[in-house]
């Protein structure tokens, strides 16, 4: 399926993918079981995600899977996402090195645990080199903090090289300042909200929501939303006639 598809596209596939992976919680009580139920399915669907847009050729995939806002909900369920974030860097780091995937963490890191901190740490130094897809994943995040410490990183740049500020850009200055930003966003479980999620970096992304919950989310559903990115003209400001003259 997906080399046809890549076929039909002519390189319309889009370089980065970013996904707020909502509907976890929702998904686990239409069954009748714990929310946590809900989450640990929630990972069966990233594997399935990163295994599709590394088959489609995608460049960069980055999900949001804890925003700084998200430590508000109950202590128990907090828990239990910090312990499967664990779990899951401790059983799959390994499986993502052997395919040349190269992980990468974005957020403030310094709340979770010294131990979980490490094992970040010892993930991203150990695909640091792949050169395959690149999955982000952005934890204890917010677009708000990003853009924060893009602006303090980027004034103590310009003190410590005694550089004009004016010089600068921000842009390079935030969380994911080594990768292009992304073509396409997609949030599952039917809200239509950014969620302050890459505020900066998806001021031109095509946007895609659907009402399927996360753990649904499969090979299927990504056809749908590239084919429907494929479909779309981007233009940047320009008219659609100066983008056919381009052409």
């Amino acid at each position: 399926m997906y080399d046809s598809l890549t076929r039909s596209m002519q390189g319309e596939i889009p370089k980065h993918i970013a996904i707020i992976m909502d509907g976890n919680g929702r998904w686990a009580v239409r069954q009748n079981k714990p929310r946590a139920f809900g989450h640990k399915a929630g990972v069966d669907a990233l594997k399935t995600t990163i295994e599709s847009c590394a088959a489609y050729g995608v460049e960069v995939l980055t999900v949001f899977a804890f925003s700084s806002e998200n430590w508000r909900r109950p202590a128990k369920e907090v828990d239990v996402l910090m312990k499967l974030f664990m779990l899951t860097l401790k059983s799959q780091v390994r499986r993502l090195h052997k395919n040349n995937i190269r992980l990468k963490i974005i957020g403030d890191r310094f709340r979770f645990s010294e131990a979980l901190q490490g094992k970040i740490k010892e993930a991203e130094t150990l695909t640091h080199q792949n050169t395959g897809l690149t999955l982000i994943i952005a934890a204890n995040y917010g677009g708000h903090w990003d853009v924060e410490q893009a602006a303090q990183k980027m004034f103590e740049h310009a003190s410590s090289k005694d550089v004009p500020i004016t010089t600068l850009e921000l842009k390079d200055f935030l969380s994911t300042a080594d990768v292009v930003v992304p073509d396409l966003f997609i949030r599952t479980g039917g809200e239509k909200r950014i969620s302050n999620f890459l505020l900066w970096q998806i001021a031109y992304s095509e946007l895609y929501f659907t009402d399927t919950l996360w753990p649904d989310f499969d090979k299927d559903a990504l056809d749908s939303a590239i084919k429907c990115f494929s479909s779309r003209q981007r233009r940047f400001g320009q008219t659609s006639e100066q983008i056919d003259k381009s052409r």
